[in-house]
C-alpha cells in the first residue's frame, strides 16, 4: 500500500479536488490511503476567528465562520453538481459550520481562548476538507471511506503541538484503516489532527499534514509516501533567490531534512521522521504536473559532495566571553542550560578558548537570556545576520569544495563557519543582506549553466 497525501493548495478548489481524484483513481490498485490538509488558507481562517472571538469581535467572527461556509459549499455544489448525495454532503458540511458558530460565541462569552479550545477550532480545517474529498471521489467512482483522525492519531495532550504515540497509532491503524484497504477501499484521512487517548481533539502543529502521512506510512509499513503539492520537488536552491535552481531527482535523507530545517517548504521537518526509520521512500510531486519527475527522498541516493544551497536571514548571534572557561569543565553546560530555560533553540555553535559564539532564530526572549548569560561573562549580540550553507552527504570528505565554497565567497564577510558533527553541512554566517547574492554566488560555483 503507498500514502497520498495532498497539501492545502492541493485540494483548494474543486478542480484541485478534481485533479487530486484522477491521480488517486491512477493508484486505487496500490492501496492509497489519502491524506489530506484543510483548503488553502482554512487553517489560518480559523485560526483568526477564533481569536476575534475570545477578543470580543464576536460579530467578526461569525463572519468569518460565514465565509468559510460559503467557499466550502461552493466547492461542494461545484464538484458534486447535482449528485444525488449532495444535500447529504451540504448538511454534513453546514451541521460543522453551525459547530464552529457555537464554539465562537463560547469563546466570545469566556473571552479567553485556551490552546485546547484553539486545537478543537484548528482541527475543523481538515475534517472538512476530507468530507469534500470523500464525496467527490464517490462521485467518480472511486470507492473512498472516510476515516476520523481522532480514531487512529493517539498523541499527547500538548494542544498546539501533540506529541504523537507510535506504538497506539500502529495498534489503531491495524483496527482501522487495514480492514478498509483490505476491502479494497481507499480511506480519506484529515492530517494534522489527532486526539487523546480520552477522545480530546489534539493537534500536531502547523505543517502536521506532512507529519501525519509519515506517521501513517509507518504505522501501515507502506511501500512509498508520496507529499503531492504545488512545486516539482526540492531543487538544489530556493528559486526565489536562484531562478536558475535545478530539480533534485534523487536526495538522501539526512540531506532533505537538513534542508528542511533550513526553512526549505516542500518538507516539514518532522515529515520524514517515521519514514527513515523504516526506510520508506518519500515522493514530491507536483498536482498541477502529475506527469513531473518530482524528486525522491531515499536512502540510496547519490552521496554528493553538494546536494543544494540553502540560506535564512532573521539570524541573531551572541557571544559569551569569560576567562573562567579556561581549561573549565561544565562551562558549555551551564550555557546551554539557560537557553534550555528560556526555550530558546540553538542552531550554529562555535568556541574558543574563553569564548563561545552561538546563533538563535528566535530572539523572542533574548533580553531575559542576556540577564542571565551575563552572569557567566561578557555578552555581546550581533542582530542582522543570515546563513548560508552547503548541503550535502559527501561535503565532509571533500575538502577542495569547501575550498571552492570560500572561493566563491570572495569579498563577503563571512563571521563564522562550521561543518556539522556528521559532516553534511558547512554553515557560513554572514550579513543578513548577503544571503541572497551569497547563495547565487554559490550556486553558480556548484551548478553551473551548461556551455
Amino acid at each position: 500500500m503507498i500514502v497520498a497525501k495532498f497539501g492545502g493548495t492541493s485540494v483548494g478548489s474543486a478542480a484541485a479536488i478534481d485533479r487530486a481524484a484522477r491521480i488517486v483513481a491512477a493508484r486505487v490498485a496500490r492501496q492509497p490511503l489519502v491524506v489530506v490538509s484543510a483548503l488553502a488558507g482554512t487553517t489560518n481562517a480559523l485560526i483568526a476567528l477564533a481569536e476575534q472571538a475570545a477578543s470580543g469581535q464576536l460579530i467578526l467572527a461569525i463572519r468569518g465562520v460565514e465565509a468559510l461556509r460559503e467557499r466550502h459549499l461552493d466547492v461542494a455544489h461545484q464538484l458534486l453538481g447535482q449528485a444525488g448525495d449532495v444535500n447529504d454532503v451540504i448538511g454534513e458540511l453546514s451541521a460543522t459550520f453551525d459547530e464552529l458558530a457555537a464554539l465562537a460565541e463560547a469563546l466570545s462569552v469566556l473571552g479567553h481562548a485556551t490552546p485546547r479550545s484553539l486545537d478543537a477550532i484548528a482541527a475543523k480545517g481538515e475534517l472538512l476538507s476530507s468530507t469534500l474529498v470523500v464525496a467527490a471521489f464517490r462521485a467518480r467512482g472511486i470507492p473512498a471511506s472516510y476515516v476520523d483522525p481522532g480514531a487512529v492519531m493517539v498523541t499527547s495532550d500538548q494542544f498546539g503541538k501533540a506529541e504523537p504515540r507510535t506504538e497506539r497509532i500502529a495498534e489503531r491503524a491495524g483496527q482501522v484503516i487495514r480492514p478498509l484497504l483490505n476491502q479494497g477501499l481507499v480511506p480519506v484521512v484529515g492530517g494534522f489532527v489527532g486526539a487523546t487517548e480520552q477522545g480530546v481533539v489534539t493537534t500536531l502543529g502547523r505543517g502536521g499534514s506532512d507529519y501525519s502521512a509519515s506517521l501513517f506510512g509507518a504505522a501501515l509499513g507502506a511501500e512509498s509516501i508520496e507529499i503531492w503539492t504545488d512545486v516539482d520537488g526540492m531543487l538544489t536552491a530556493d528559486p526565489r533567490v536562484v531562478p536558475e535552481a535545478r530539480l533534485i531527482e534523487r536526495i538522501r535523507f539526512d540531506e532533505a531534512s537538513e534542508l528542511a530545517s533550513f526553512g526549505a517548504k516542500v518538507l516539514h521537518p518532522s515529515t520524514i521522521a517515521p519514514a527513515v526509520r523504516l526506510g520508506i521512500p518519500v515522493s514530491v510531486l507536483n498536482a498541477q504536473r502529475p506527469e513531473g519527475r518530482g524528486t525522491l527522498i531515499a536512502f540510496d541516493a547519490p552521496k554528493r559532495p553538494v546536494t543544494a544551497i540553502a540560506g535564512k536571514q532573521g539570524v541573531t548571534v551572541v557571544k559569551v566571553r569569560s576567562p573562567r572557561m579556561l581549561l573549565a569543565h561544565g562551562f558549555l553546560a551551564r550555557i546551554f542550560e539557560i537557553f534550555d530555560r528560556h526555550r530558546t533553540s540553538v542552531d550554529v555553535v562555535a568556541t574558543s578558548e574563553i569564548s563561545v559564539s552561538l546563533t538563535v532564530d528566535d530572539a523572542r526572549h533574548l533580553d531575559s537570556l542576556v540577564v542571565d548569560l551575563s552572569e557567566l561573562g561578557d555578552v555581546a549580540v550581533e542582530r542582522n545576520r543570515g546563513i548560508v550553507a552547503l548541503v550535502g552527504a559527501g561535503l565532509g570528505a571533500d575538502s577542495a569544495a569547501m575550498a571552492r565554497a570560500l572561493g566563491a565567497l570572495e569579498g563577503t564577510a563571512v563571521h563564522m563557519l562550521s561543518l556539522s558533527a556528521s559532516g553534511i553541512n558547512l554553515t557560513m554566517l554572514v550579513d543578513a543582506d548577503h544571503v541572497a547574492p551569497a547563495m547565487r554566488q554559490l550556486h553558480a560555483a556548484f551548478f553551473p549553466e551548461p556551455a
